[in-house]
């Protein structure tokens, strides 16, 4: 009986770490947040008599796949990088938990899958946008990571289409109030790359990524481009209140939200120190589910 005992458990623990395993390798808490912004886009869409369900969750389920499958297809092109790096070298290719071939053939069973649910239940529109993301981000994005700070305004855009997906997959059409919310996540994507970057500055060293602008410099500049980008968001986060796609209060809370986010900036542009970094780091990652988290409380019928 101990050996059986002792034999479940090892079997406990590796089917365990196998899920730990592949759960990493899709990038599980990224694909989760992108799928958030994907439902956002698409409560904030609909207009139809009754909701649709069906598009709802072939959106939110085909939505996660292709993220963790560009995910999955990130860390199998940087598998060599990551190991240079504190903070990815952990990952499962790295550490070879799971092998090439076996990352391989998930992230493609993943992508197909994923695709075909947007297919089946969106419409063509949102499955070749989610096509075109996968694409820029995985086959653009990535190499330019190593060649210079253009590849954050590459990685914006797949960074900035889950909304606009959403959207798509609950109108069938790209609308200005469409191009409103994809350019709010857009621009948000400037500060909160350039944040993580200044942050694991000696990490990307190490890999010989060059996302900070400025020259790749920790200095007043690179901060000043930060808060300008920050600033950008206060009249953005007002333009779904202006146009009516939703009420005055989530104006109100982008707007306190956006000087909350801006105010740490300039304690950027003060020290240009690590923390104040982290600060803005940690901002950005409040402010764009609290700021669409409101947008979807105050839809306007």
């Amino acid at each position: 009986m101990r050996t059986v005992d002792v034999t479940d458990r090892s079997i406990s623990v590796f089917i365990f770490e196998r899920i730990k395993a592949y759960s990493d390798l899709i990038k599980l808490r990224l694909s989760a947040l992108v799928t958030f912004s994907a439902v956002f886009g698409y409560i904030l869409g609909d207009r139809g008599v009754s909701f649709g369900w069906a598009g709802f969750l072939g959106l939110a389920l085909g939505g996660f796949l292709i993220s963790g499958a560009s995910g999955a297809a990130n860390e199998i092109m940087e598998r060599d990088l990551d190991k240079l790096m504190k903070r990815t070298q952990n990952r499962p290719l790295p550490l070879k938990i799971i092998s090439l071939q076996e990352a391989y053939w998930f992230t493609s069973l993943v992508a197909i899958l994923g695709i075909t649910l947007l297919w089946i239940f969106t419409n063509p529109l949102t499955t070749w946008l989610g096509i075109l993301s996968m694409i820029l981000y995985v086959f653009v994005y990535t190499p330019l990571k190593r060649v210079g700070p253009v590849a954050v305004f590459v990685g914006a855009i797949p960074g900035a289409m889950p909304p606009l997906l959403g959207w798509t997959a609950a109108t069938g059409s790209i609308s200005y109030e469409a191009m409103i919310i994809f350019g709010i996540q857009f621009i948000w994507q400037f500060p909160h790359f350039w944040a993580i970057a200044w942050v694991s500055d000696e990490d990307y060293k190490r890999a010989g990524f060059k996302l900070l602008p400025s020259g790749g410099g920790q200095d007043l500049n690179t901060a000043i481009q930060i808060m300008i980008y920050t600033l950008f968001l206060l009249p953005l986060g007002l333009l779904p209140s202006y146009f009516g796609l939703t009420g005055l209060n989530s104006g109100i809370v982008a707007t306190v939200c956006g000087v909350l986010f801006l105010a740490q900036t300039f304690s950027l542009m003060r020290d240009c120190s690590r923390k104040s970094a982290l600060k803005i780091m940690f901002g950005s990652f409040l402010y764009l589910p609290i700021v669409q988290i409101a947008y979807l409380l105050d839809k306007l019928p």
